[in-house]
């Protein structure tokens, strides 16, 4: 593996390469996973709850949501569910089962360590009650006995009679022993604090119905700590295409999975896209020509560094385009600056 991208450095094997060669199968032979996918809402991604809302013990609605869990068509399923049912514990409780002591308990039901609970940060906001709805789990990185999954996630909190909308991202580290795949830490998004008045060019991402911004990426966006040429890659692929954005800064590993090089998502200076045109990434029934197109459209939009479940010949430079493990599931989207 070669030091270029931002991928990880011993990937699992040559499967995210394969996965167009045997798209056709895996499609044949369906998906296995726990739960299907709710439609999609009308201006959020598919994996958002209905908009109907569901009474809490108070009165005070709070949006109904469903179970994330992932297909076979995955790298290894059981790391992600492992990661996404810890987050969907702690980002969710009725009410008068707030408390650090209840989550906790919940933690500890899983056989995870209690200490998670003081990493869950903003995935543990002061409320009477919250739901969560995991929009997203993508991999920032997975070797053969390490991971880390990017859970991109919505929540809602009732404060009384009031009902809040938020969400992050939480980055979920793992560790693969004897009896499985373990939870070792939790790192949530800290995107920071939003300018008083955004550039043209973010205000204009904001306003687009065809890039779906999840919470924390909205908030990366707001503190005008993304670089100018992500937003402008965004602003002309979505001439073209709807995009799913996962990630843009924070919630992202500060270095590539399983190296010491920075990676340039911290930095403000990437982003990825795991939905085209309400198409899953990962899915095998997703059209690998629509893939490669908007792999090949994201480096004419300037990227030196596309990633992405096919490996593209080409490239304006060398290595511009890469495949691997990691990169299976999304579109990675970087820039030098």
């Amino acid at each position: 593996m070669t030091d270029w991208h931002d991928s990880v450095a011993r990937p699992v094997g040559r499967r995210a390469v394969l996965l167009g060669m045997a798209g056709a199968l895996l499609g044949a032979a369906g998906c296995t996973g726990a739960a299907r996918e709710p439609k999609p809402a009308a201006s959020d991604s598919p994996a958002s709850p209905s908009p109907t809302a569901s009474p809490s013990s108070t009165g005070a609605p709070l949006p109904r949501t469903t179970p994330w869990r992932p297909t076979s068509a995955e790298i290894h399923p059981e790391v992600k569910r492992r990661a996404v049912e810890l987050v969907e514990a702690l980002g969710a409780w009725p009410s008068g089962r707030g408390g650090a002591s209840a989550a906790r308990a919940g933690v500890a039901a899983q056989g995870l360590p209690t200490a998670l609970v003081a990493q869950a940060g903003p995935l543990r906001p002061a409320a009477d009650e919250a739901v969560v709805q995991v929009v997203n789990a993508q991999y920032g990185g997975i070797l053969a006995d390490s991971a880390s999954v990017l859970v991109v996630c919505r929540q809602w909190t009732r404060h009384g009679g009031a009902v809040r909308a938020g969400g992050t991202t939480v980055d979920v580290r793992l560790a693969r022993s004897r009896t499985g795949w373990t939870v070792t830490a939790l790192h949530p998004a800290r995107p920071g604090a939003p300018e008083a008045s955004p550039p043209a060019g973010v205000r204009r991402v904001l306003a687009d119905s065809r890039i779906v911004l999840p919470p924390a990426a909205l908030a990366d966006l707001r503190s005008g700590q993304v670089h100018d040429s992500v937003v402008t890659a965004m602003l002309r692929l979505a001439g073209t295409y709807r995009m799913y954005v996962s990630v843009v800064r924070s919630g992202h590993p500060l270095d590539v999975f399983g190296t010491s090089r920075p990676s340039d998502h911290p930095r403000g200076r990437a982003f990825d896209v795991w939905r085209i045109d309400g198409h899953a990434v990962v899915d095998p029934a997703t059209s690998r020509s629509l893939v490669e197109r908007f792999m090949r459209d994201a480096a004419a939009a300037g990227s030196y560094n596309v990633g992405g479940p096919v490996l593209l010949s080409g490239g304006s430079t060398p290595n511009q385009f890469f495949s691997d493990a990691t990169h299976h599931d999304h579109v990675h989207i970087g820039f030098r600056a």
